[in-house]
């Protein structure tokens, strides 16, 4: 590392050690020096913002995702409530400022490492098609117990 230049911050370095749920009890859990510094091992890491589980499952990265985009939708709702509705009609902004709003801020971060997401089990696709249905109910001022294919559909 010294002959690159090179540091190692001790503060923002984590080491993950991947291996099985079976295998896990077998990885060591205690802190170890590098260079004079101690670094820890995590259970999970963010690395380019995706987060990696040491079972490499994507359960963290899963409820991160879907916790921040449900706080998003929520910014967004409490934007639209505070703008009168005479005037998004008038303006016609309702469907797109909403639109626009939920695709830079929601679907960004569902679409973000999406490549990663293969072979997730049914219960990770129904939380992340739960934030799509919040996200079409928000965009078309649905109820939350509206039925959601027609919403779906009129969004394509």
């Amino acid at each position: 590392m010294a002959s690159n230049r090179l540091q190692l911050n001790a503060a923002k370095t984590e080491v993950l050690w991947c291996a099985s749920n079976r295998q896990q009890h077998l990885v060591p859990s205690d802190p170890f020096s590098v260079c004079g510094d101690v670094v820890k091992p995590a259970q999970s890491v963010r690395d380019l913002g995706i987060f990696l589980d040491s079972d490499m499952s994507t359960m963290t990265r899963m409820s991160r995702t879907v916790s921040s985009c449900f706080a998003a939708l929520r910014q967004i709702r409490s934007i639209r409530r505070s703008v009168s509705q005479p005037l998004l009609l008038s303006l016609s902004l309702s469907l797109s400022l909403s639109l626009s709003l939920v695709t830079s801020l929601v679907l960004s971060r569902l679409d973000y490492g999406s490549v990663n997401l293969i072979g997730i089990s049914r219960h990770m696709q129904n939380c992340l098609q739960s934030v799509l249905n919040a996200a079409a109910r928000l965009m078309c001022n649905g109820r939350k117990y509206d039925h959601i294919t027609p919403l779906l559909r009129d969004l394509h």
